[in-house]
């Protein structure tokens, strides 16, 4: 596969990088200090109430994010936090921001302690933290991280610190990055996502099933049964952690070969509710199509997902649905078929991303929505 070299392009990432263990102290007080402000604008915003208005629709009759930031612009005086004033800015616009996403007044308290502690979080805004001396400086404080980018070739712009559920804690930073961007050359493919092979190609490559959480399913029952809390974290980082690892492996692959992406819309939330529910969630479809979309994105190529529906029955070939495709849940178990009406042998997975394919060329004959395309 030929491999073209584009024109410098400014691509915007998040960088996250983990945090010494040592500072874990003083971001926990950092934390507590935005769960404070968070609280504190819920506590004003629970005064007002969203109401409709005709050929408006919803509308906030409560105080602004801009009205909560003049309320409260005197908190970190009065309770001696010491996060700055762009982490309480940045608190109160998530906080106005999520309040208009769901049309409440009121949203969940954040607790800092307690079986049900919130993760930590600290945002900021650009400018609030640099790089010095090979160090994160924040609110007067310097953090050591494992530097695995060589964040000291970055401008900083927004980003926060957040802290897992094992306790330690990651510097999240966007930045802009001006980097060549390579591009496949001609490359197309059709991706059919199942629980058999989690995915199987177009041109006869697949992604074997990993069940990273059926291979660790017994420890993990032993340790919850046995009440150990770290170690039922530890073996769920590490079940997420090498799903995460497989995929980027897989989708890396995909977009370095090709420049036009089709998915099907295999959805896992509407599956999960039958008895596969295991296998399903196990499978990672959404990191999947996810990590293809921004890489596709990255390397200037097209990412479409397309509806599915008959892609295993209709043939590839001859484009007919013959009387012995596989059909229903009585046709699972067919993993080869011969067509009727051409008398081709398809593999099912390979023709269902052969068709998965051909229904993304048809959208860009029709041209790409701003909804569908990437």
């Amino acid at each position: 596969m030929g491999v073209s070299i584009a024109t410098m392009n400014p691509i915007i990432k998040t960088l996250s990088v983990r945090v010494r263990d040592k500072h874990a102290r003083v971001l926990n007080r950092m934390a507590f200090d935005v769960n404070q402000v968070w609280n504190a604008a819920n506590a004003d915003s629970a005064e007002f109430s969203w109401v409709g208005i005709p050929e408006v629709g919803y509308m906030n009759c409560g105080t602004s994010a801009f009205d909560l930031m003049k309320d409260l612009k005197v908190i970190r005086k009065q309770r001696g936090m010491i996060i700055d004033s762009t982490a309480v800015q940045e608190t109160i616009a998530v906080h106005a921001k999520a309040r208009k996403q769901f049309k409440k007044n009121k949203l969940k308290w954040r607790c800092s302690g307690g079986s049900k502690k919130a993760l930590g979080w600290i945002p900021f805004k650009s400018g609030a933290a640099k790089w010095v001396n090979g160090q994160v400086r924040y609110a007067g404080q310097y953090f050591k991280v494992w530097d695995s980018y060589g964040l000291s070739k970055f401008d900083f712009r927004s980003g926060c610190f957040s802290q897992d559920s094992r306790g330690r804690w990651y510097f999240n930073i966007v930045v802009q990055i001006e980097s060549i961007v390579r591009q496949a050359e001609g490359g197309q493919i059709g991706i059919d996502l199942g629980l058999k092979t989690t995915a199987t190609c177009s041109n006869g490559d697949s992604f074997a099933r990993q069940n990273c959480y059926r291979n660790l399913e017994l420890k993990l029952g032993k340790a919850q049964r046995a009440k150990d809390k770290k170690r039922v974290k530890a073996i769920h980082a590490k079940i997420k952690n090498t799903r995460k690892n497989a995929i980027h492996k897989f989708t890396n692959k995909i977009v370095r070969e090709n420049s036009l992406i089709v998915v099907g819309n295999v959805r896992s939330q509407k599956l999960a509710k039958n008895g596969l529910a295991k296998s399903v969630l196990d499978a990672g479809w959404f990191m999947l199509k996810t990590q293809l979309e921004y890489k596709s994105i990255a390397t200037q190529g097209v990412f479409i997902e397309v509806n599915e529906s008959y892609t295993t029955q209709t043939c590839s070939c001859c484009g007919c649905i013959s009387c012995n495709s596989p059909k229903g849940r009585a046709g699972l178990g067919i993993r080869e078929w011969t067509c009727a009406e051409c008398g081709t042998t398809h593999d099912r997975d390979v023709n269902a991303a052969k068709n998965i394919l051909a229904l993304g060329h048809e959208r860009l004959a029709v041209g790409i929505t701003a909804s569908l395309g990437r």
